[in-house]
């Protein structure tokens, strides 16, 4: 059959047809670092993703460990990648034009090689800080970038619409009163693009917004985005006050940045691209002694259906680079043993080269880690089979996504095993990455048995909760001014479901949003609400 050969101009042109029917999500956005908006540091936007459950868990634990996820968008290539030597004559015939020669390369073992454009991880794997992950995907790959980004973010399957992210269910469980007393440091930070989903909870998401320097320089200077000082003396002042206080008690993670930022310099030259400048502020980030557990940069232009060659080689030659100075800067004040670095891609390219030269969407991948804490080079998990494609002529996965955030979380950060399962909705197995968690503290979260819901019916709104022991339940409702304006319930329950009405008749309180507190057994938890009639 022949096949025709579209221009560079024309395959953007079909290409971007995909993304306009999309109500799009970013993929930051369908990943879950979900913020209202971001700020520019050092000349790279920053987002903060406060105060989703998955975030706040983190921030709590007493891992000193980071992550450092690294998002190649667009989807990237993982055969070459990481090239399967040992099936070299397929993988060539697959790919008469965008095949690494050998002569290219540079051995990880007598079975794969790696392109030496990315030489810079060389000594990563000679030093034993390098773990390769093979054929990481899902099942019934979705081939979309929207869809499968979200798949990713949420930890959920082809066909499901899920709107929260996979941390941000963890974080909601652990700071479960986030709304009204959130962690001092930011839990999840995202370098550059948009902000996006991996950490939103049930919850609406909470980050600053500083579009520019100037703003950022007047954060940092007054503490504060917005004037508190000079407000109208009336209902209106109070409620304009407090939507302030609200904002500016975000935009505080500005001035923490900006600390932790201008407290130390980079010390190693970093490469004039995005990806390493989005790298070099990480580390003063780090340096500079910001308690934040999770940063994602992300590096585009992974989807090379056309002349994929060059760019692959300029992409992967970036990073590769990026990621060894970062280690290097962290080194120098040896801050780099607990840090741990993990690319992720919504999927990988297609088996055989496209008429365009290029690669069409495809399946699994290849997933790279790298670290002192990987206790040594290897590969986790069986190549995907070349002979042996699906119906697409995609790779198979070999190595579902959500067994590595499972090993992350567990072995990374000390998250107990049965949390770690809650979030992910489900039991999946752990990979050997060569983490192991020091020691795991017992989590009260599978001790106090307690569970929460807003229910609106009957005209009004009731807070369902669910008690697995007895204990005190106070319930408070929070106006939009931030008072206390009264408490709604206080009994102490043996166990059981229970229903609570928040607008009684005998109280009727005015129409509009609201944020329940219940303390129960001396720990608070809250939501908001809207009262309708």
């Amino acid at each position: 059959m022949h096949t025709k050969k579209y221009p560079q101009s024309k395959l953007e042109e079909i290409h971007n047809k995909e993304h306009a029917v999309w109500n799009r999500r970013s993929f930051l956005q369908a990943l879950g670092l979900a913020s209202a908006g971001s700020m520019v540091i050092g000349k790279v936007n920053a987002a903060a993703a406060t105060l989703t459950p998955l975030s706040a868990a983190l921030a709590a634990s007493e891992s000193e460990n980071i992550l450092i996820l690294v998002r190649l968008k667009g989807g990237n290539d993982g055969l070459n990648t990481v090239i399967p030597y040992y099936d070299y004559d397929k993988y060539a015939n697959l790919r008469p034009s965008l095949k690494i020669n050998t002569t290219n390369s540079f051995a990880l073992s007598n079975d794969f090689r790696m392109p030496n454009y990315m030489n810079s991880l060389e000594s990563f794997w000679g030093e034993g800080k390098m773990k390769v992950v093979h054929g990481v995907g899902y099942e019934n790959q979705s081939l979309s970038h929207f869809s499968s980004a979200d798949i990713w973010s949420s930890a959920g399957n082809k066909g499901e619409v899920l709107q929260t992210g996979v941390f941000g269910r963890y974080y909601e469980e652990l700071y479960p009163d986030y709304l009204l007393n959130p962690p001092e440091n930011p839990p999840a930070i995202q370098i550059g693009g948009q902000s996006n989903l991996m950490f939103v909870g049930e919850q609406s998401s909470y980050a600053f917004s500083a579009a520019n320097i100037d703003q950022l320089t007047q954060i940092a200077e007054n503490g504060t985005a917005y004037d508190m000082q000079n407000l109208p003396g009336c209902d209106y002042g109070d409620q304009l006050g407090f939507l302030r206080s609200v904002n500016n008690t975000t935009f505080n993670y500005a001035n923490v940045i900006g600390n932790a930022y201008n407290k130390v310099s980079n010390e190693v030259n970093y490469e004039n691209n995005k990806i390493s400048k989005q790298f070099a502020l990480v580390a003063r980030l780090i340096k500079g002694d910001l308690k934040t557990k999770i940063y994602m940069v992300t590096l585009d232009g992974f989807d090379t259906h056309a002349a994929q060659a060059t760019s692959h080689q300029k992409l992967m030659s970036n990073l590769t680079e990026a990621i060894s100075n970062f280690y290097k800067d962290l080194a120098v004040q040896n801050l780099d043993t607990n840090v741990l670095t993990m690319t992720i891609s919504e999927f990988g390219r297609r088996a055989k080269e496209n008429a365009s030269d290029g690669t069409d969407h495809g399946a699994a991948s290849t997933m790279l880690l790298f670290g002192k804490g990987l206790n040594g080079s290897g590969f986790v998990g069986n190549h995907p089979d070349l002979s042996d494609l699906d119906s697409h002529g995609n790779l198979k996965p070999s190595n579902d996504f959500r067994e590595v955030y499972a090993s992350i979380l567990e072995n990374l950060f000390c998250i107990d095993s049965a949390i770690v399962d809650e979030t992910l909705r489900n039991e999946y197995n752990r990979l050997n990455l060569g983490i192991t968690c020091s020691s795991k503290e017992p989590n009260d979260l599978l001790t106090n048995g307690f569970k929460h819901y807003p229910i609106y019916a009957d005209n009004t709104v009731y807070v369902e909760f669910i008690l697995l022991r007895a204990m005190q339940v106070d319930i408070q409702l929070i106006n939009m001014l931030g008072q206390n304006i009264g408490t709604i319930h206080k009994e102490r329950h043996v166990s059981g479901t229970y229903r609570i009405n928040l607008n009684p008749y005998g109280k009727r309180y005015s129409l509009g949003q609201y944020i329940y507190r219940i303390i129960a057994d001396g720990k608070a938890y809250s939501k908001s609400i809207i009262l309708t009639k």
